[in-house]
């Protein structure tokens, strides 16, 4: 239990020292950490590292998707609706298709079904990551808004993709209407799942008499009981948390007084900078193992 314990404030204290040295370059943090995590990596005697993926999906993502959604334009989504439609469905399946025909031909034994597998994990462009880098990036204000909007909604197309070709990989059948009505069962429960759990939540916050401790307290819980309950019920956990998110957002000046939204910005702002930075860092030390793994495998052999 000590271990772990220093293992965690250990990681803390470095990625924090890490992020003061990206600063002082003017370099963004999350690209720095990657980086370093990727030197780190490769010198003796740095054990392995090995990224449990019920350490992002369930306990970092649901909070940092939330952040940005309640960091999130309404009337800026609203206003490149069609944009933002467009390169969550259009651009995702245009790469996955891409990536699915590119591996079908250059390795060996290789399907169609295996390659829009590939193609559904590596198309969608992480909402976190997006989020970190853009604050360190001078673009014009519509051109961050369609790039944060698009990174938030592209899990219905990329989680579709993925089910139906496990699916096809498995059975060997694949239906392109089997799956245009997955891809609207995914959006429309996603949707239906985060609104219905924030709106109890805006009832409570609403009409109950909760503190400024109760609301930061209650607002950390929501996002994970949103994400676990639509992945229980095989929606997409993201769009949920995201639809969740900006509802919240939206009524926040109803709801919250002036004074729990100041607490409630700085721990949030925190915890998201922690969890942001410890999940870049933790990429760039996964490349040994990657390489490794690589190595060993018949895809190194056979190219």
């Amino acid at each position: 239990m000590h271990e772990i314990l220093l293992l965690c404030l250990g990681l803390v204290l470095s990625v924090s020292l890490l992020v003061l040295l990206a600063q002082k370059l003017k370099i963004a943090y999350p690209i720095f950490l990657v980086a370093a995590g990727l030197l780190l990596g490769f010198i003796p005697g740095i054990p392995n590292t090995q990224i449990n993926p019920d350490l992002v999906f369930l306990i970092i993502l649901p909070p940092i998707l939330y952040d940005a959604a309640q960091n999130t334009s309404w009337k800026a989504l609203w206003r490149w609706r069609r944009i933002i439609s467009a390169m969550a469905l259009g651009f995702v399946l245009f790469t996955a298709t891409s990536v699915a025909l590119v591996s079908y031909y250059l390795i060996p034994g290789f399907t169609l079904a295996q390659g829009f597998l590939l193609g559904a994990i590596v198309s969608p462009p992480d909402a976190a990551a997006a989020t970190a880098i853009l604050r360190f990036v001078k673009l014009p204000k519509g051109l961050v808004s369609i790039l944060e909007g698009e990174s938030l909604l592209n899990d219905a197309t990329s989680l579709t993709i993925f089910r139906f070709a496990l699916l096809a990989i498995v059975s060997n059948q694949f239906t392109w209407q089997q799956a245009a009505g997955g891809f609207v069962l995914v959006v429309i429960s996603g949707i239906v799942i985060g609104l219905a759990i924030a709106f109890i939540f805006y009832a409570v916050f609403r009409w109950l008499p909760t503190t400024a401790n109760l609301n930061i307290t209650l607002s950390i819980v929501l996002p994970y009981l949103i994400y676990v309950t639509a992945e229980a019920l095989h929606s997409s956990g993201v769009l949920a948390v995201v639809s969740g998110g900006l509802f919240i957002a939206y009524q926040n000046h109803f709801v919250f007084s002036h004074s729990s939204r100041l607490r409630s910005n700085a721990i949030w702002s925190s915890l998201v900078f922690i969890l942001n930075a410890v999940v870049f860092f933790l990429i760039g030390l996964q490349l040994p193992e990657i390489l490794h793994s690589v190595k060993d495998g018949m895809l190194f052999t056979s190219i």
